[in-house]
């Protein structure tokens, strides 16, 4: 029992220093699996009258309500309300990402109905790493390999993650003596992240999960200061005519900050720009040459000029 209490009074800690107010109440996301239901027995013995619990049932499979029903249960005999959450997931190229979009809008969408201030998943170190490496193989660049954030906004709500800390032998043997369930597709070789899963699990013993999650971390906190750098730059060196031509004083700085400049600059002008296209367009002006992105047109100098682009001819 002391160990358990241990472990309730580490989950505490970890949960308050994501949330703004210690008081407030916060939605859980269950699936049923065992790291999620880890986390529903750490936050009802940590804060029972604080939360609430929703699974989600994405209709891919015939086994989520049997699984939901499950979650349900345990709710029940923990006296935690309990929500069911169906939603429709599009049939495209990316399932998953398209699941994980509905999940999260349904999710967002049920903890404003409820007055939850947060949602937390049980997002842990070996969720970390996996997702590292997974970056680190698509050339992420440091957004990317922060990794998934402790804490970020969800609309109109946050998303919370007490448990990037903990390793998942840690949360399973929290629930060994209790139902869970096993989504088949954690294993399923053609998804990236199972593969990745395997790959680490292959190599226990020789690669520290805990400090690749670490890393993740630290990795966040350097992003942290470069988004405060260009925000301090952005007030300073940027312009906007009467005309609405923008000019952005460029002269000096670190090319990863003109970088990140441009990219704001460009996605407020409601033009949508990915990684390479603003690459090469930087480039391009490096070398004193125009470029078009979308339907802006950035010019070269001390001051680089963005305006609209000439219609097409």
């Amino acid at each position: 029992m002391s160990a358990r209490r241990d472990l309730a009074e580490r989950f505490r800690v970890d949960l308050d220093s994501l949330l703004p107010d210690p008081s407030a109440r916060i939605g859980l996301a269950v699936s049923g699996g065992p790291d999620s239901m880890a986390l529903l027995l750490l936050a009802a013995e940590t804060m029972p009258d604080r939360i609430e619990c929703a699974t989600v049932d994405h209709g891919l499979r015939a086994e989520a309500a049997t699984e939901a029903a499950l979650v349900a249960t345990a709710c029940a005999d923990l006296r935690i309300a309990h929500s069911l959450l169906t939603v429709e997931v599009e049939r495209v190229a990316s399932i998953q990402a398209a699941a994980r979009a509905a999940r999260y809008a349904a999710l967002e969408d049920w903890a404003v109905s409820r007055g939850l201030a947060a949602i937390a998943t049980a997002h842990h170190a070996d969720d970390q790493a996996e997702t590292l490496l997974m970056r680190l193989g698509r050339g992420a660049g440091l957004s990317g390999l922060a990794g998934i954030r402790a804490r970020r906004p969800l609309g109109r709500i946050m998303v919370i993650r007490p448990l990037l800390d903990w390793r998942r032998e840690d949360l399973r043997g929290l629930v060994a003596d209790i139902p869970t369930v096993d989504d088949p597709s954690n294993s399923d070789p053609r998804h990236d992240r199972s593969r990745v899963r395997t790959l680490l699990a292959d190599l226990e013993g020789r690669v520290d999960i805990a400090r690749m999650a670490a890393s993740a971390a630290y990795l966040a906190e350097a992003e942290e200061a470069l988004a405060w750098t260009v925000e301090q730059a952005m007030r300073s060196r940027v312009t906007t005519c009467p005309n609405g031509r923008i000019l952005a004083d460029v002269e000096g700085l670190p090319r990863e900050i003109t970088r990140r400049i441009l990219q704001r600059l460009i996605g407020d002008a409601d033009s949508q720009v990915d990684g390479p296209t603003l690459d090469s367009a930087l480039r391009r002006l490096e070398q004193g040459s125009t470029a078009t992105v979308g339907r802006l047109k950035l010019s070269p100098g001390r001051r680089i000029l963005i305006e609209e682009a000439p219609p097409r001819r």
